[in-house]
């Protein structure tokens, strides 16, 4: 979970436990055709985490000291994660908006009203804005703003939307594209991505906080129920259910037939999805995890409420080294070449080393940072609790 649930989870915590005792193929055989429709184009960061199966993965390199670039003011708290498309950033706000600002100069496009806070990340696909708000609509925009439809679920959406084509016989050119999104009415909706057309549900027993994550025909989340829940994409049938002990609100990186994946009750796992079984847990047990990990070759690297940015052995879960921040890291981290993007409940913005952890460069907003940053083209963008977005990147000569 980012910030969405932070200010009421100690509310809702007695509950969720009661209700859960109560309750008590890979990637190598992808079609190429769906591997081409849903990579991203270069200099672009088009969902949360970057690409569908949400690997918090960047392309190219960063500057050594970014410089800030331009700062756009909202009428509330960005909790929602920015992404980048086609020269634009998207982002919702807490004042009932979803915006679009050019990425080069940091001034507004458009805003495009909704009934509530927008702490969901947007989505573009397709030509498309896809994006949940706490009115517990999925809205489908234009990149222009202009409003195409809108899809009513039955709670509030505070996680991402993913976007993913199916094969489909019926469908013209034998491919079908939709939209999946969790909702807090306990169901993975899966719509038509051009028409408000629910294709199929996929019901678990509790909130859906986090982004569903997609790859090899696989949808993967995480639920409140405490589950790792993996469903085909084709028709929302169950292909494996995994009891993680605690209920899970961060999202899920996938790599192949791995899942990695934080809870609440302090672990960070990695899930073999074919075998449906846990293979590996690291944490002390004791402090969430709120933040989706990012993955490369070797490594994992998350925040975690103990105030650490954490980086483990993707093999086996060792510890390689942790990074102190003064504040939370509910902010999910990027790895971009040879550097860690991530922002702290401290107000800063880091960059670290990737191999051993230490400080490159930071940065004090002013206010808690629960957003995850999007990454392209060598430019950071974030948002922020004091209400703005912010964009680093090279000093312009």
């Amino acid at each position: 979970m980012k910030g969405p649930l932070r200010n009421r989870i100690g509310s809702v915590i007695a509950a969720m436990l009661c209700v859960a005792a109560i309750l008590a193929a890979g990637e190598a055989g992808r079609p190429a055709a769906e591997m081409a429709a849903t990579k991203p184009a270069a200099g672009a960061w088009p969902i949360f985490r970057g690409d569908p199966a949400l690997s918090g993965l960047a392309a190219g390199e960063l500057p050594d000291k970014p410089v800030l670039l331009w700062q756009f003011k909202t009428g509330a708290c960005v909790r929602s994660s920015p992404v980048i498309a086609d020269g634009k950033v998207f982002v919702g706000s807490d004042d009932s908006n979803v915006y679009a600002i050019d990425l080069h100069r940091g001034t507004k496009l458009w805003a495009c009203a909704t009934g509530d806070a927008v702490q969901a990340s947007p989505c573009v696909a397709a030509g498309k804005v896809y994006v949940g708000s706490s009115d517990g609509s999925l809205y489908c925009l234009s990149t222009d703003g202009a409003p195409k439809w809108k899809y009513k679920t039955e709670d509030r959406i505070l996680g991402s939307a993913n976007f993913l084509r199916v094969k489909d016989p019926k469908a013209k050119g034998g491919w079908s594209a939709r939209v999946v999104v969790g909702s807090y009415d306990n169901k993975l909706h899966c719509i038509d991505a051009d028409r408000p057309v629910r294709l199929w549900t996929y019901e678990t027993t509790n909130w859906i906080n986090g982004a569903p994550a997609t790859a090899g025909g696989r949808i993967v989340f995480g639920g409140c129920d405490a589950v790792v829940h993996v469903v085909s994409a084709a028709d929302g049938k169950p292909l494996a259910t995994i009891e993680t002990g605690s209920f899970i609100a961060a999202s899920a990186a996938l790599a192949g037939d791995e899942a990695y994946v934080g809870q609440f009750a302090g672990k960070l796992l990695r899930v073999d999805l074919a075998a449906g079984k846990i293979v590996w847990s690291y944490g002390d047990g004791e402090n969430a995890f709120f933040s989706a990990p990012a993955i490369d070759a070797q490594r994992v690297v998350v925040g975690c409420r103990d105030q650490a940015v954490h980086c483990v052995s993707r093999k086996d879960g060792k510890k390689l080294w942790t990074f102190p921040t003064g504040g939370q890291v509910d902010s999910s981290p990027v790895i971009c070449g040879g550097k860690v993007v991530v922002g702290s409940g401290d107000g800063r913005l880091y960059i670290l080393n990737l191999a051993d952890g230490k400080k490159l460069w930071s940065y004090d907003l002013g206010g808690a940072i629960t957003s995850s940053p999007a990454v392209a083209g060598g430019m950071i963008v974030v948002g922020c609790e004091d209400g703005a977005v912010y964009a680093f990147g090279p000093e312009k000569n």
